[in-house]
């Protein structure tokens, strides 16, 4: 059963039917649930985790261990967690961590002496077309500069991360441009840009509404389903630059229905709650340009340098995007809405580097919910109906603007670009064909 916007609208993606089908083709059952009712002697032997679960277990870690906690990542291919200690005088933390059912490692930078490290950056070297965000893979901090960074400012940026001490950073240079993946142009937005919806979300006062980029809004308050069309929402909260990119925008009309899907071509993903991202994790992207991509987070916490301003809380990944992606949203293959498209730079043909708002903290900051409301809680509980926000149309590609958003719509209509072979096994756990 497919689930219609109103108004109902078909939108085409011009681009990325061929990243599409890649990624669709890795949205499949994937059957790797926490193991139970481990025995006595296997109980210090790391867990099998989802990622969910993994992100979960590390908050409870970091608050466990104290100090001695050093960051975590998610092991993808063993599918454990592996929580980084810094080991000092205490034994017990190594046996607590095993205990949990985390993989452990010990390391030698400390998560206060990263904070510090990036502080100084934040304070020495906050220079447009630079990024940086804790990699807890390597234990250092990882620094980019893409290819606007040359002269005296890469000479400023060198010099501060060796300021910080052998084995605390590490620099990238990138081949593209850091920016805002907005986008002027012919798809369907506010005045001359273009965006993508990312979730269907519930304001705090009952009505539909969706989330986006922050920066989305610098390109009008109002917002069409189609080019040139009458608007069908309107810009409500919106934050860029500064701590966060996101935005919330109301349906003008409260009566508009939107489902809780991301669709990426023929079928959709559910999406049942907001979830914090984990460092490792898989994720996949819906944009309005590009359509369905997928890759992995790389750091948390990222500060990005954008021409126009720092962005601070950002979610690093190396999946591609590209101008008119801004806003779309990023998900999990089992229905987790985790991030929204900020920017960076590379494009789906090269790669790149890609930033995301976390869900978790725009939901918490405009005090929306996912879905329709009835009981969600910001930051991803469960919607009360069940809906969730809107990776729908995400999915479809729709454009931000309330592009879809507005119906709430699924993207399928259109979304050619996602790719119909997107559609191929839509019956799935996890995926629902549309007609």
């Amino acid at each position: 059963m497919s689930h219609k916007r109103i108004p109902k609208r078909k939108a085409a993606i011009a681009a990325g039917s061929v990243v599409a089908l890649g990624a669709a083709a890795l949205l499949l059952p994937n059957a790797n649930a926490s193991q139970d009712g481990a025995s006595d002697e296997a109980a210090a032997a790391p867990r099998t985790l989802k990622a969910a679960d993994a992100s979960d277990l590390a908050s409870r870690l970091a608050g466990l261990l104290g100090d001695a906690f050093a960051g975590s990542y998610y092991d993808g291919d063993k599918k454990q967690l592996v929580v980084n200690v810094v080991q000092g005088d205490d034994n017990q933390v190594i046996v607590q961590a095993k205990r949990a059912g985390a993989a452990v490692r010990e390391v030698d930078n400390s998560m206060s002496e990263l904070e510090a490290g990036a502080k100084t950056l934040k304070s020495e070297a906050s220079i447009p077309g630079t990024s940086w965000a804790v990699d807890p893979r390597t234990n250092k901090i990882l620094v980019t500069a893409d290819s606007t960074v040359t002269g005296d400012k890469w000479d400023r940026l060198e010099s501060t991360v060796e300021s910080l001490g052998s084995g605390m950073a590490t620099i990238k240079k990138s081949t593209g441009t850091f920016r805002t993946f907005v986008s002027g142009g012919d798809a369907i937005f506010a005045a001359n840009s273009r965006c993508s919806l990312g979730f269907n979300v519930t304001a705090s006062d009952g009505t539909p509404a969706f989330l986006t980029a922050g920066h989305c809004a610098l390109g009008g308050n109002q917002w069409s389903d189609q080019q040139g069309g009458a608007p069908i929402a309107t810009i409500d909260q919106a934050v860029f630059p500064g701590q966060g990119d996101f935005a919330l925008v109301k349906y003008d009309d409260p009566a508009t229905q939107a489902p809780s899907d991301v669709d990426v071509g023929g079928q959709t993903v559910q999406i049942s709650q907001a979830a914090e991202a984990t460092v490792g994790q898989q994720v996949f992207r819906m944009g309005s340009t590009t359509g369905l991509a997928d890759g992995q987070v790389l750091g948390l916490d990222a500060t990005v340098n954008y021409p126009e301003g720092t962005v601070t809380g950002l979610i690093q990944t190396n999946v591609c995007a590209e101008p008119g992606d801004s806003g779309g949203s990023m998900f999990t293959r089992d229905g987790l809405a985790i991030g929204l498209t900020s920017g960076g730079s590379g494009d789906c043909t090269n790669g790149g580097e890609t930033f995301f708002q976390p869900v978790t903290t725009a939901l918490a900051a405009v005090g929306a919910t996912l879905g329709t409301g009835g009981g969600a809680q910001a930051g991803g509980q469960d919607a009360g109906a069940g809906q969730q926000a809107g990776g729908q149309d995400a999915g479809a590609g729709q454009q931000a603007g309330g592009d879809d958003a507005g119906a709430g719509a699924q993207g399928g209509d259109g979304q050619a670009g996602a790719g119909d072979g997107a559609g191929q096994g839509a019956r799935e756990e996890g995926l629902t064909e549309t007609h």
